[in-house]
């Protein structure tokens, strides 16, 4: 398939080029950090930030948390999460 942007370095603010569904996990971060988070189902995610911070955010689906999650609590976790990087 032709990618007619392959010659260009993709910057934080490009749109994402892969995708995969986030398991929450209250051990284990993200890997890789994805550049956004998009709620695909209702519900409360839980985010911890590369600080350690944790937040609960309540999303809508077709929401766009435009965030770099390095970890998604599975503990208060509800929502349905696909990483975009």
């Amino acid at each position: 398939m032709a990618d007619n942007f392959r010659h260009f370095t993709q910057s934080l603010n490009a749109p994402a080029s892969t995708h995969r569904a986030v398991t929450p996990d209250d051990n284990n971060d993200l890997d890789p950090i994805p550049r956004a988070i998009f709620c695909a189902a209702d519900g409360t995610a839980v985010i911890v930030d590369r600080l350690g911070n944790q937040l609960s955010y309540t999303l809508t689906s077709g929401q766009v948390l435009p965030f770099r999650a390095h970890r998604v609590m599975a503990t208060g976790t509800s929502a349905t999460l696909i990483a975009w990087e």
